[in-house]
């Protein structure tokens, strides 16, 4: 059967929704990755991958299923719910590139002196750091900081500078990740719109699709 025919247009879409669940985990894992560094986890975007990757990976489902089943009711709301997706995943992973180092810095540095003195000695021990930017300010003048780096040197690398590498790293995972694969779930609009009004040659001749 030539590849515009009903069983490969059927094949394809399928495919595309096996591609799509992989893409969903992918961006729950790695999204879920950067929320656990802590201080990551108050950027709101990373959130909003999460979000991006359960919808993809619900609307993947539907997708097989309609697709399978040539259903038009899940074809039809699979087309437009993921033309909504393609919009908001490539505006937040855009935004996702956009952060430059200032922002984050801006961002951690909001986020360390709103945060409990118990939240930030576990910082602290877990990045094997203390303080944050202050750059002239050694682990002396911070007693509290029980970082194991203490017990090795004079002094202790900031903490500031550790979690920017760490957020850095995991936004631009996630905004090449989710920026990439956007553009193929244009691909799957119009699979789905294509298949939807094929007719099934095992059904009815007669049925309209």
């Amino acid at each position: 059967m030539v590849c515009g025919g009903f069983a490969c247009s059927k094949n394809a879409l399928c495919a595309l929704n096996v591609v799509y669940m992989l893409v969903g985990l992918l961006l729950i894992g790695v999204a879920a990755w950067g929320k656990g560094l802590g201080l990551v986890s108050s950027i709101h975007i990373i959130g909003g991958v999460i979000a991006v990757g359960v919808f993809l990976l619900l609307i993947a489902v539907a997708g097989l299923v309609g697709a399978v089943n040539h259903h038009q009711v899940l074809l039809f709301f699979y087309m437009i719910i993921l033309g909504l997706v393609f919009i908001f995943q490539f505006g937040i992973s855009c935004s996702c590139l956009a952060i430059n180092r200032s922002k984050q810095t801006d961002v951690i540095n909001a986020s360390w002196w709103v945060m409990s003195n118990s939240t930030r000695h576990e910082l602290e021990r877990s990045f094997d750091c203390c303080g944050l930017f202050n750059l002239t300010t050694v682990y002396q003048d911070d007693p509290s900081c029980n970082a194991i780096c203490k017990n090795r040197s004079s002094t202790c690398q900031m903490c500031g500078e550790k979690f920017l590498k760490h957020s850095d790293e995991a936004l631009k995972i996630l905004g090449g990740v989710g920026l990439f694969f956007s553009f193929t779930e244009i691909l799957g609009v119009w699979l789905a719109m294509r298949f939807r009004n094929q007719k099934d040659p095992r059904a009815n001749p007669s049925a309209f699709l």
